[in-house]
């Protein structure tokens, strides 16, 4: 069966249209967000290497997030019913993360004379797909088509979608992150003595080590990414907030009062508690590490990659600014809580008026037939 994501004339036309839908200014944000934090740190590193050294050509790493959460067991039958192998390299970390393999047949590939590859795609439970080395036409139709059916609150119209360059290494079994860009080494790791002297690790399960080392290195960087672009849709959804509550202060500078309705700031207000708790309680943005890295090799300092992306692109200081944002939205929510809390407090006062006015008419009625019926007796 041939998988239908290796044809670029299956893909819906819409679906590449969706990038234009995006914002400008968010369209690479990791990108600028990267140099201008290694900027200062290695730029003059960077100048003091030699310009004209040939460098090896450079790769793209999108990253995608297109719904609140997916459904794990289902996009792995979905992959597999597709006609891609799970988890190629059996890094066994299935189901914090699906992996498979796309082939890569684009036709700029095409018209530089190489042959055909592979790319890999990793899908996370938090709503995110990241992509190395896919064409985005590949990549648009997986993520607008193929895993819509496992997607849990999909947001397709609002698709955050985010991008690094990488390049691969062969002289180095590290990586690292220098400037707007992945150095992904590939080198098989040291071997120890004894497996170096055995006869039986043969030269095709060394390829097979060193992929599976750097398909868990991918996966690493690819983590990072994905919470960054997680929290770059709470970011947006903040800024939406915060633009629809814009008036507020102004009218309350102006001693003007609000004209808002209470299912209004109900809404707003539990808008607000879900962006909160999407943050800080359903995701694993705020976690130090995620849980798939303590089922992986310790030797491959998968953790350092994964803080390595945290840093470059500012993550948790972008969570701090968020949650700080959160605070003076929570400021406005406050205030509109308490509009509301004054105008039920004066409605109840004017019932009770209207209450003890009801009474008194009665009172005042009954002391006029009173006072009539002791005038016909005097009479």
């Amino acid at each position: 069966m041939k998988p239908p994501l290796e044809t670029e004339t299956d893909v819906n036309p819409k679906s590449q249209k969706r990038k234009n839908h995006r914002s400008p200014a968010a369209k690479n944000s990791l990108r600028r967000v990267a140099v201008e934090a290694q900027r200062s740190r290695d730029g003059k590193d960077v100048k003091k290497t030699d310009s004209k050294e040939s460098q090896p050509s450079t790769k793209t790493v999108t990253a995608y997030c297109a719904a609140e959460q997916y459904d794990i067991a289902q996009v792995a039958d979905i992959v597999k019913g597709v006609g891609y192998h799970l988890d190629p390299y059996e890094t066994g970390l299935y189901p914090q993360v699906v992996h498979v393999e796309v082939p890569n047949q684009s036709p700029s590939r095409r018209l530089e004379g190489l042959g055909p590859s592979t790319g890999d795609v990793f899908i996370f439970p938090s709503g995110t797909v990241v992509a190395w080395d896919v064409p985005e036409s590949i990549t648009s139709y997986l993520v607008n088509r193929i895993l819509l059916p496992a997607a849990q609150q999909p947001h397709l119209d609002q698709l955050e979608e985010e991008d690094l360059e990488y390049r691969e290494d062969p002289t180095h079994s590290s990586s690292a992150i220098k400037g707007d860009t992945i150095v992904l080494g590939t080198r098989a790791q040291p071997l120890s003595d004894q497996a170096q002297n055995s006869s039986s690790l043969a030269s095709s399960n060394l390829d097979e080590i060193r992929n599976t080392d750097t398909t868990l290195t991918k996966i690493a960087f690819s983590s990072g990414l994905a919470r960054s672009t997680k929290l770059a849709v709470l970011e947006t959804l903040l800024a939406t907030y915060l633009t629809s509550t814009l008036s507020i202060p102004r009218v309350l500078s102006r001693g003007g009062r609000l004209p808002f309705t209470r299912s209004f700031i109900l809404q707003k207000t539990g808008q607000l508690l879900l962006l909160r708790a999407q943050l800080n309680l359903y995701s694993e943005l705020t976690d130090s590490l995620p849980d798939l890295f303590w089922d992986s090799k310790h030797e491959l300092g998968l953790e350092g990659y994964y803080d390595m992306v945290g840093r470059a692109l500012d993550t948790n200081v972008r969570i701090k600014v968020l949650n700080e944002k959160m605070d003076y939205a929570q400021e406005i929510a406050s205030v509109l809580r308490q509009q509301l809390s004054e105008k039920h407090g004066v409605r109840l006062e004017w019932i009770i008026i209207l209450l003890i006015t009801v009474e008194v008419g009665f009172a005042v009625r009954q002391e006029v037939k009173e006072w009539r019926a002791r005038q016909k007796l005097d009479v």
